[in-house]
């Protein structure tokens, strides 16, 4: 039996180009996993601080049963680092924003930084598999703690850490008229006001 081979009509047209060709000039570029932020780096290392301290303790701790007493005691261990002066009440300068000469008062962790710690830590915590419900960082012992120590750097070092409530528009449109009218006597209406504080 005879064999009826079909013709292919070779042309350009009918060639496809090899893919080899193509990838060999390819650049693979690899897959590189995004930056960590300031933030997050900063979470690793405290976080690996604190688990050093706790490899550390004796007897050894690990996080998963570390309580808020070992947290203070790492905040407390930390103060040896500080690099704010903090006066005693019997120094002359307690109280004294910008005191004339030094003194021998300890140098200590600021209140601001240990507040900023224990929210990363607090987050790490949990980011472990920490229930966040027994969350050491939040607790009330340790919360305290930082209240105290904002209170005493406050008094100590003459500075204040309450913030400023924003006034409300309203707020703002009152006491302008009320200071046009002590100023310029009776007259002025709330809406010049108002108009005075959109072009400003």
């Amino acid at each position: 039996m005879d064999f009826v081979r079909a013709k292919v009509n070779v042309t350009s047209r009918n060639i496809i180009p090899s893919k080899s060709s193509d990838l060999s000039n390819t650049t693979v570029i690899p897959f590189s996993a995004p930056p960590l932020s300031r933030y997050e780096n900063q979470k690793r290392r405290d976080w690996n601080t604190f688990c050093q301290y706790l490899r550390n303790h004796h007897p050894p701790l690990s996080f998963s049963i570390c309580s808020s007493v070992h947290v203070l005691e790492f905040l407390r261990y930390l103060d040896q680092f500080g690099k704010t002066k903090v006066h005693n009440q019997n120094c002359p300068f307690f109280g004294v924003l910008n005191p004339p000469s030094p003194c021998l008062c300890p140098l200590r962790q600021a209140w601001g930084s240990l507040d900023a710690l224990i929210g990363r830590l607090r987050a790490a915590y949990e980011e472990h598999g920490g229930n966040s419900e027994m969350n050491p960082f939040g607790t009330r012992a340790v919360k305290l703690f930082l209240r105290d120590v904002r209170s005493f750097q406050s008094k100590s070092r003459g500075i204040s850490y309450e913030k400023k409530r924003k006034r409300s528009r309203n707020q703002k449109i009152i006491e302008a008229a009320e200071g046009h009218d002590q100023s310029h006597g009776a007259g002025a209406t709330i809406c010049e006001q108002t108009n005075n504080i959109v072009a400003e």
